[in-house]
């Protein structure tokens, strides 16, 4: 794989609404998104609002279900082929619930958004609101989102940034997960520019024989 010095290609993994990559999309159109390009979308379910966001954007949208693929192998390569067939450099979780292993050839250029400060309320399961509520429950002071490289365990991998706020004593997990979105929306496209720089830079420093 070999990025441009200016632009790198961007797959998107999502599961739901598309909200994070409406915001994406939203940042790209503002010019705040500089050096990468939204040109591929990979949903695990045709029925998620995810897929319209997407395809009205004008991105190659394509729907890969689990069920299809019960080798882990071969799910694998239905997610990453038409990765590698596109040129993708990096690949952006926006909520993206299923668990997929990560090829040779992309580890490092995987990045996933999770709306706790990981480590703490992490793993499989957590998720959208079951994640706020279990901050609440355990009386967390703060919370946020994490933004990190993924590997092949649940949420893990190295921290690229954290977003935090304040929880509220009457907070729900409605509000709880409002006013922790709202930090996602500029973590995500800031870390997404920090990850894109990474990959240019590591294409530099490795040209291809």
């Amino acid at each position: 794989m070999t990025a441009t010095n200016t632009t790198v290609p961007i797959a998107i993994f999502l599961s739901g609404g598309g909200r994070s990559l409406q915001n994406l999309i939203d940042h790209q159109q503002q010019g705040m998104l500089p050096g990468v390009a939204l040109q591929l979308a990979l949903s695990s379910s045709s029925k998620v609002r995810g897929v319209k966001v997407a395809s009205d954007a004008g991105i190659e949208t394509s729907v890969v279900l689990k069920s299809a693929y019960p080798d882990p192998d071969a799910y694998t390569e239905a997610m990453f082929g038409p990765c590698r067939t596109k040129g993708i450099e990096l690949v952006v979780m926006a909520g993206f619930l299923k668990h997929v292993r990560i090829p040779p050839d992309y580890a490092g250029r995987v990045i996933n958004i999770h709306p706790s400060l990981l480590p703490s309320f992490g793993g499989e399961g957590m998720y959208g609101h079951r994640v706020h509520q279990a901050a609440l429950d355990r009386g967390v002071q703060f919370s946020g989102c994490t933004v990190h490289y993924v590997d092949n365990d649940y949420d893990n991998g190295p921290i690229i940034l954290q977003r935090c706020c304040l929880v509220a004593n009457d907070d729900t997990a409605d509000s709880l997960a409002s006013r922790v979105f709202q930090l996602e929306c500029e973590a995500l496209p800031t870390a997404l520019l920090e990850a894109a720089s990474a990959v240019r830079q590591h294409s530099q420093r490795n040209p291809p024989s």
